[in-house]
């Protein structure tokens, strides 16, 4: 019989995702069937299934830390937000409709069915079925119709961890608090806890964990340090975009990268921040782009139009036009190549309010936002250097125009066809295309390295050290936590 586990936070960003991840990757090497499972999710960095769905990005890690394929069933509801108060919502991997966050909270339970649905189609195949919660039980104001954390937990009768962050400070309080604040029998589902990010001595918390024990009766199942090999791991949440220089004595090629406020699948820029002679500036709203950028990548968006609007505003689009005169280098991807055009023209009001307004003009191409959303795994190869990639595609729209006649990849169609894809200018100086993930292809970011004047690490392999990274944090909680009352702790899914 297949059993259950839910790790839920004290708060958000204490580190559910990696220790779900990790706990994937420690528990599939002892031989167990693991999915990993996020009722609701709320993210603008997705991945693509291989049945045309789309899940959070944290899912996709856990699924690879586990050695297992996506699923749509592994985050049946994922919240991709559009604007400061409302999301696109994705249900089973598909677009279903945009709700104001109040519309959604007053609906959200009645998605229960669909959750529950999802989460008993994974555990079909599964000996042990991880559970990540969002944000923490702790906020009870947002108890009614829950669906994500204690709301999942009792409709599904699944025992719950507790994740909470000593770095950040006032952990007993976390924890001592939510025990406060929940309900009896939601704390009577609780077993235990972990602390999370510890620096330093852990033997100083001992005092810490009697203190805890003494207020709410649950016992510490280990105190996992500040794990440094997680920046080498896709991250989900936007604050955890982190502007990185390049390794020290070493010439560098400048990437900067506009942080849009609603970008989206910014893990494209994780290989490039891997290599030791690039320099990554995610440029915050309030600076120029910098003058001595050898390239200016638009990243995705999830809401193009509004995101070129929020561009201009930051006078960004005077930089980039400055650093085109300078002889820099331009790259959009799916919405940053969307921006890049002449005209963006949305008739039917699905990235905002229907109308058009005029692109950056770097490209002569025009979109239409129209018709299906194109959700693809692709292969195939980049143009200007005949590389093979391998990623997908995400988005909303069609491209076309006079520089569509020099396209930037050439991919196999899943009918077994090659189709072109993206635009560049009649310099080569400025490109974009849909495809997402192709830096991950280690020869293709090479080539396209040395082409702007960079050294390339010959060494590195991307994928290999994502397999490294997940490995190292199965390793470290193999030796901090006690794995053993972690899985007696599971109960049997009903």
């Amino acid at each position: 019989m297949a059993r259950a586990l839910m790790i839920q936070g004290t708060g958000s960003d204490v580190g559910k995702s990696l220790i779900v991840a990790g706990l994937c990757r420690l528990f599939a090497r002892r031989g167990l069937a693991v999915r990993p499972f996020k009722p609701q999710n709320m993210s603008n960095n997705a991945a693509v299934t291989a049945d045309g769905g789309e899940i959070g990005r944290a899912q996709a890690l856990q699924a690879r830390a586990a050695g297992v394929p996506l699923s749509v069933h592994m985050n049946p509801i994922l919240l991709k937000p559009e604007a400061e108060t409302g999301a696109q919502v994705i249900v089973q991997g598909r677009r279903r409709e945009s709700l104001s966050a109040r519309a959604y909270l007053a609906q959200r339970e009645s998605l229960l069915p669909v959750v529950l649905d999802s989460f008993r189609r994974l555990a079909a195949g599964a000996d042990l079925v991880l559970v990540e919660g969002a944000g923490s039980p702790a906020e009870v104001n947002l108890r009614a119709g829950d669906i994500a954390n204690m709301g999942f937990a009792e409709a599904a009768g699944v025992p719950v961890v507790l994740v909470a962050d000593i770095h950040r400070g006032g952990v007993i309080a976390s924890l001592v608090g939510t025990a406060a604040v929940i309900a009896p029998a939601e704390k009577a589902r609780i077993r235990g806890y972990l602390i999370n990010k510890m620096r330093g001595d852990p033997t100083l918390f001992a005092d810490g964990v009697r203190i805890i024990g003494e207020h709410t009766g649950w016992p510490c199942f280990g105190i996992v340090p500040h794990y440094d090999g997680a920046a080498g791991l896709p991250a989900e949440d936007a604050m955890e975009i982190r502007t990185r220089a390049p390794s020290s004595g070493q010439a560098a090629v400048k990437v900067a990268v506009p942080q849009l406020s609603r970008i989206a699948n910014f893990d494209d820029l994780d290989p490039l921040s891997l290599e030791p002679s690039v320099s990554v500036d995610f440029v915050a709203p309030g600076r120029p782009l910098p003058v001595d950028a050898d390239l200016v990548l638009l990243p995705g968006s999830k809401s193009t139009l509004a995101d070129l609007a929020f561009l201009r505003a930051q006078g960004w689009h005077v930089d980039l036009a400055a650093h085109v005169r300078r002889g820099g280098h331009v790259l959009g991807l799916c919405g940053g190549y969307q921006m890049l055009g002449t005209v963006l023209r949305d008739p039917d009001g699905v990235d905002g309010a229907p109308g058009e307004v005029p692109g950056l003009g770097l490209l002569d191409v025009e979109t239409v936002m129209a018709g299906d959303k194109t959700l693809l795994e692709v292969t195939g190869c980049h143009v200007p250097s005949g590389c093979a990639l391998r990623g997908y595609e995400m988005h909303m729209g069609r491209t076309i125009g006079p520089d569509c006649a020099r396209p930037l990849v050439l991919l196999e169609a899943p009918e077994g066809e090659m189709r072109l894809d993206g635009a560049r200018s009649a310099d080569g100086r400025v490109a974009g295309c849909y495809v997402h993930g192709f830096f991950a292809s280690d020869p293709l970011r090479r080539a396209i390295l040395e082409s702007l004047g960079a050294a390339p690490a010959a060494d590195l392999d991307y994928d290999a050290s994502v397999t490294r990274a997940l490995d190292g944090l199965a390793d470290l909680l193999q030796q901090t936590v006690d794995v053993e009352a972690l899985l007696a702790a599971a109960g049997p899914i009903a």
